[in-house]
């Protein structure tokens, strides 16, 4: 069973803890491998090192990507000892890869997780989202706001408005993207450094661009 422990590209959707408890249930009783992919979510976007902590579950398998490597491409699967050794048969090296693993990357990756061990960031996302959040409700043309953490959906009442509203902030100088699968909503996920100074700028630079 695969999903995303918090869904990105479909507008920011959280499951309930219900659901994930039930799901991890299921899986434990069939046998079935429950894998998280957290690429979008991992890595302190949501508050918490890995978003599965937050339900109080443990995957078979996560994959990681994106703020792993700290700007550096890579990806990871992670999984116990005796899951990775399955992999090695049936059929024979059934995964492997030409390019996985370089060590320019891997350092880059590890050098990103002490970094994020080190400072309050992961800490703090919670509360800068929810600053970040509280400035943006200030707009009556936002229909909705989900978020995770530092990780926010902002909905619009069209697919023109945020196409609009994108391509505005990017002119000021802030970079926003809409969902490719939810058009009517853009995505903010802003570096786990970013300042609380910096938040309050992007908020005014967001509802300006709303004009």
């Amino acid at each position: 069973m695969i999903i995303e422990t918090i869904q990105g590209d479909a507008g920011l959707i959280k499951p309930t803890q219900e659901f994930i408890t039930a799901l991890r249930e299921k899986c434990t009783e069939t046998g079935a491998l429950l894998i998280f992919d957290e690429v979008q979510v991992g890595m302190g976007r949501t508050g918490k090192m890995f978003a599965f902590e937050h339900y109080n579950v443990i995957p078979d398998i996560l994959t990681l990507g994106k703020a792993l490597g700290g700007g550096m491409p890579i990806g990871a699967f992670i999984a116990s000892t005796d899951i990775m050794h399955s992999l090695t048969h049936n059929p024979m090296l059934g995964h492997i890869t030409t390019f996985g693993g370089h060590p320019i990357n891997c350092a880059a990756a590890n050098a990103c997780i002490n970094v994020l061990k080190e400072e309050d960031w992961i800490a703090e996302a919670e509360q800068k989202g929810q600053l970040l959040q509280d400035i943006l409700t200030q707009s009556s043309e936002i229909t909705a706001i989900r978020r995770a953490g530092l990780f926010l959906a902002i909905e619009l009442a069209s697919e023109e408005k945020v196409a609009q509203v994108v391509k505005n902030c990017l002119e000021k100088g802030l970079i926003g993207f809409w969902f490719l699968s939810t058009p009517t909503a853009f995505r903010l996920s802003p570096p786990l450094s970013i300042t609380k100074e910096e938040i309050k700028e992007a908020g005014e630079i967001i509802l300006d661009s709303f004009e």
